[in-house]
């Protein structure tokens, strides 16, 4: 995951603020005129404009849970955010070197802002019919309107929400203030603020996360400090579908711990054969890279100067364990020379007349390059440029891997084809999973799913009248390379194993930051192509890689795709924050030009299918998908170029859609919404698996009733 939309002090990733303010909107406004000076009392709380000496800072202050009151952006090279502080806050933060810039809103300003608006639509209504002069005109001019975009509710653990987006035809005022009033049906009311997001520069709406209210609300309607209005309207219930209850002795509950990829490879072997008639197991065409790096080393102290030398064979390939060292010939005029013997690179430094070494960092690292192409390549590792190269003795070659038990062989990654008719009749559903490394509740959602609807054939009716529909395929593990690395040797592992960095990007510094994010790797509004949402920084968490499908894991769930066209539905599983998404993903960024939009007939699809979905998943635990997280990508996350949703849709013509499960939890003590993170304690995980599991047999429910109302398809020739 994941750059998320909203910014909360509950709960943001920092890992995804790098990928909002790497892609500022079109046109640099100009520099503002000077502002008069910030000040707030300590105890006074205010929403601060804020100058932060860098990104580190802004990082810093979102793993510390900062309030931030709008999405953090990039102009002019500087970083701004929008923080709710206190004076002290403010203080402590200026004393870090950043810069308060604007004072946004004083606590009692919306109160007063209301109060202006109301008068100021009294006074219009008692103008009446009277002719309007050139101040009126100009009053006039001023109102702006205001149009709702969304307006629910729903209640789940004894509390009712509320959630509204408010648009503005003042769309290039930063400073329109949008306030929504509500009343309950027993004549309770309240209000409280919305707040301006903006995506690529361009002005999108109003909104607020889900309020707490005390009942169903009956009323809702918005004002504007410019005196806009919005006609009443009456929210409507939120996702408003739900399944049927579970019959009497439905099986449920096959994840009992977090899997590993080794793990799933076994779980994908015992179901095939538990299950022989229901279960064929794919191997897909492409074989990863496989648990493996290359080994490497410094030669010489990093502190002072060092080349990194490595391997090009990877370490477990007689690699690891090779030791490198510089000597000094101790005679005079000497030659630069370079020798391997006996599992050891020596590098003999050359001299002067005085017998002094002279060879530099960069002469030695091209030596190696030019003596041994085969078995190492060497750079200057960062900082040590010309720098003379000391004597240092022997380092070993390692490439840094912790997992002892997981094979370092190329992995076949494997796919379950699950139903009744697996020859291409019938529709078919794909739901793949952990295209992110760090995601480790998303490969469990997709073994439960794919366990209920086995052990269920024979007992409930309702699933084996699925199985006769419908034919399902499941990769639960798509990065099953970078999964051993994220379990292994570093957590928030995203990206797969492979490393395309060169020079100085390869110190084993980076070792963390290397990989491709397999999810901007696929064809349609890339990358190359000029979307937003991904890099060619190789170390990136979103880089794209070299090209197009350059990766085994993309092109193996394309290939899947590709040699099943019954294929008609399909389910990306990521975490965390509760979405449910579609296409478009992606959009360029002059202008937010997105990707095409569905016909109104397939956004109706989308649209009514995800209702379906939701309200499966909120029947386990109460989970509600919020509304504001309901739709396309590039609406209601951010834009994600090169993402497999897409070309999924635009090239074959899939329904395509994503979760992101680890829904944000209500703290009704804090009245806060907390998030829960990519591995969550177990409970939640497990938690996540059973509701979202639900959701993907109530995708089976929607491919089914789809393939029913089409009329009968041509005999399949599959390829």
């Amino acid at each position: 995951m994941i750059v998320r939309r909203r910014w909360t002090a509950a709960a943001t990733a920092a890992i995804l603020v790098s990928a909002v303010l790497s892609h500022p909107g079109p046109g640099a406004a100009a520099p503002a005129a000077p502002r008069p000076a910030v000040t707030l009392s300590s105890a006074e709380t205010a929403v601060v404009r804020v100058q932060l000496r860098d990104q580190a800072q802004l990082d810093r202050l979102v793993a510390a849970g900062a309030d931030l009151a709008n999405r953090p952006r990039s102009a002019d090279g500087r970083v701004l955010a929008d923080l709710v502080l206190t004076g002290a806050q403010l203080a402590a933060l200026t004393a870090e070197g950043a810069t308060a810039v604007q004072v946004v809103q004083r606590e009692g300003d919306g109160t007063r802002h209301l109060a202006e608006s109301v008068r100021a639509a009294q006074s219009r209504t008692r103008a009446g019919l009277r002719a309007p002069s050139a101040d009126s005109d100009r009053a006039a001019a001023a109102v702006d309107t205001l149009q709702f975009l969304q307006a629910y509710w729903w209640s789940t653990g004894g509390q009712t929400f509320l959630q509204t987006q408010v648009a503005t035809t003042a769309t290039a005022d930063p400073d329109v203030e949008i306030t929504v009033s509500w009343r309950t049906a027993d004549g309770v009311t309240g209000a409280f603020p919305l707040f301006r997001f903006e995506d690529s520069g361009e002005y999108q709406y109003h909104y607020a996360l889900p309020q707490a209210v005390p009942s169903r609300p009956v009323q809702v309607t918005a004002t504007s400090s410019l005196g806009g209005a919005t006609r009443a309207v009456t929210p409507a219930p939120w996702p408003n579908a739900a399944p049927p209850p579970l019959p009497a002795g439905y099986q449920k509950d096959f994840i009992d711990a977090y899997l590993t990829p080794v793990d799933i490879q076994a779980r994908i072997k015992r179901l095939a054969r538990q299950y022989r008639g229901l279960v064929d197991v794919i191997d897909l065409p492409h074989r990863t890279q496989g648990y493996r790096r290359t080994a490497a080393a410094y030669l010489g102290d990093p502190a002072a100067a060092a080349v990194v030398v490595e391997s090009v064979r990877f370490g477990d390939q007689g690699m690891n364990g090779v030791q490198a060292r510089t000597v000094d010939p101790g005679r005079p005029n000497r030659p630069l020379s370079v020798t391997y013997r006996d599992r050891v690179l020596t590098v003999s430094l050359a001299t002067d007349g005085a017998g002094k070494t002279t060879s530099s960092t960069d002469e030695v690292a091209a030596a190696i390059g030019s003596r041994f192409p085969d078995r190492f390549q060497a750079y200057v590792e960062e900082g040590s440029g010309g720098l003379p190269m000391p004597v240092a003795g022997p380092s070993r070659l390692d490439d840094g891997l912790q997992g002892t038990e997981v094979p370092n062989r190329p992995w076949t990654v494997q796919a379950l084809r699950i139903g009744v008719h697996r020859d291409g009749s019938r529709i078919g559903v794909l739901a793949y999973s952990q295209e992110h490394a760090r995601e480790w509740a998303t490969p469990l959602v997709t073994l439960e799913f794919a366990e209920r609807m086995l052990a269920n054939y024979r007992t409930d009716p309702a699933t084996r009248e699925l199985l006769e529909q419908v034919d399902i395929f499941v990769i639960p593990t798509v990065n099953p390379d970078g999964a051993n690395y994220s379990f292994h040797d570093y957590n928030f592992q995203r990206k797969n194993l492979v490393n395309h960095c060169t020079g100085a990007n390869r110190d084993p510094r980076y070792r963390t930051s290397w990989g491709v994010d397999v999810n901007r790797n696929y064809t349609v509004g890339s990358y190359f192509d000029g979307y937003v949402g991904a890099s060619a920084n190789c170390l990136s968490g979103n880089y794209a890689g070299t090209d197009e499908l350059s990766e085994a894991e993309s092109r193996n769930v394309i290939a899947l795709a590709q040699a099943h066209e019954n294929i008609r539905f399909a389910m990306n599983v990521h975490s965390y924050g509760g979405y449910f998404m579609w296409p478009p993903g992606a959009y360029r960024a002059d202008g937010r030009v997105t990707l095409p939009r569905p016909s109104i007939d397939e956004s109706k699809l989308f649209l009514d299918s995800a209702r379906r979905i939701v309200g499966a998943i909120a029947q386990e635990r109460g989970t509600v998908t919020w509304p504001s997280q309901t739709g396309p990508v590039a609406d209601v996350l951010y834009s994600a170029a090169g993402n497999s949703a897409d070309q999924l849709y635009y090239e074959l013509g899939i329904f395509a859609w994503d979760f992101e499960v680890g829904n944000d939890r209500w703290n009704a003590t804090t009245n806060q919404w907390e998030g829960v993170g990519f591995q969550p304690p177990f409970d939640e995980a497990h938690a996540e698996s059973q509701e979202y599991a639900g959701g993907l047999v109530e995708l089976v429910h929607v491919a089914r009733d789809y393939a029913a109302a089409q009329p009968a398809p041509e005999p399949s020739n599959e390829r």
